[in-house]
């Protein structure tokens, strides 16, 4: 059975949007709310999740294309993927008698909350927990950044943080949802099975944030912020989950790079050769900046940006000022300035 990824609802005004990252590839399995690919509009940008568990069988809209309102992205076919993916954990537990499957009814959602008048989205700025992390009730979650506020996210119940939908730099919607936590038992073995830094017999824990997988996708405002500062990939270490590079991740990087400049700053730099062509790197605007762009050059050709200059021969008015500022400044007590000769021609019909 083929399952269909259609362009979900964009928010008012807004009628197509610019596909600008596929997070899976054809042949990929996926599960339900895994994150497929991102769209950028004019005012958001919008994190497109997998409607069901399967394998992508297809992608329709590629990179950089721009699709409309309910648009097919891609196909999902429901084969023998999504049973094997749900048997891997049964081989990790296979030793563990007592764990019990986790039970859909024991999943308490975790949503957005009221994020203030007139604000309808907010960014995902950073997560407390990770996944198989212990949660109490009240305790924070994560904190979501507005154009007007920050707001913490308490969790709603006990349990155990089981799923992550909305990752730190994604753009959420009033009452959208964030996160999964599972009060059940079947919850709180997920850690174990996840664990992938059990230290074995005399080895050391490596750390989390630094062992990046080939299928971690940085998060969007740091791409962004390495384009700017013009660094790679490879100058900035990742303390994200999975070592996915974040926004702070970038600043640092930038801010040691200019700390360890500073003791060859001293010495005169020789002269080069210019080369500017080989350090430039043309990047596609996004749709948000292009809608920036358009309203500037509009506001250039609409509004009246100019100077009128009108020339004036002022030899004889000088002349007779010349002649007349003394006897002028005798009888009146004021100097004879070029402004009495103003208002004469001025008010002239």
């Amino acid at each position: 059975m083929t399952s269909e990824v259609r362009v979900p609802t964009l928010g008012e005004s807004v009628t197509e949007a610019t596909v600008a990252t596929w997070f899976k590839k054809p042949g990929d399995s996926v599960a339900v709310d895994e994150m497929l690919c991102e769209l950028e509009t004019d005012k958001v940008t919008v994190e497109v999740p997998s409607p069901v568990a399967g394998t992508l069988a297809d992608i329709v809209a590629a990179e950089g294309e721009t699709v409309g309102v309910d648009a097919l992205l891609a196909n999902i076919s429901e084969g023998d993927a999504a049973p094997a993916k749900s048997e891997a954990p049964k081989a990790v537990d296979a030793g563990a008698e007592d764990v019990k499957p986790r039970d859909a009814a024991d999943d308490v959602d975790v949503m957005v909350p009221t994020l203030g008048e007139s604000v309808s989205e907010a960014t995902v700025s950073t997560w407390f927990k990770t996944v198989g992390d212990h949660v109490e009730a009240d305790e924070m979650l994560c904190e979501l950044e507005t154009d007007k506020v920050s707001v913490e996210v308490p969790a709603p119940t006990s349990g155990t943080l089981t799923q992550i939908i909305a990752e730190e730099g994604s753009t959420v919607e009033a009452n959208g949802k964030l996160a999964v936590i599972s009060q059940g038992e079947g919850g709180s073995a997920s850690k174990p099975a996840d664990d992938t830094t059990e230290p074995k017999a005399g080895g050391q824990v490596p750390a989390p944030g630094n062992a990046p997988s080939g299928d971690v996708e940085d998060a969007p405002s740091a791409k962004k912020a390495m384009a700017e500062a013009g660094i790679s990939r490879d100058q900035v270490t990742g303390t994200g989950r999975d070592g996915r590079v974040m926004k702070e991740d970038v600043a640092k990087a930038v801010a040691a790079g200019k700390n360890a400049a500073k003791p060859a700053a001293a010495a005169p730099r020789a002269p080069s050769a210019p080369q500017d062509a080989a350090r430039e790197e043309r990047v596609k605007m996004t749709r948000l900046r292009q809608t920036i762009a358009k309203r500037l050059k509009d506001s250039q050709n609409t509004a009246a940006m100019l100077t009128t200059y009108n020339e004036v021969d002022m030899t004889e008015i000088m002349a007779l000022r010349n002649e007349y500022k003394d006897l002028f400044l005798k009888k009146h007590g004021v100097k004879l300035g070029f402004m009495s000769f103003s208002p004469r021609p001025v008010s002239t019909p």
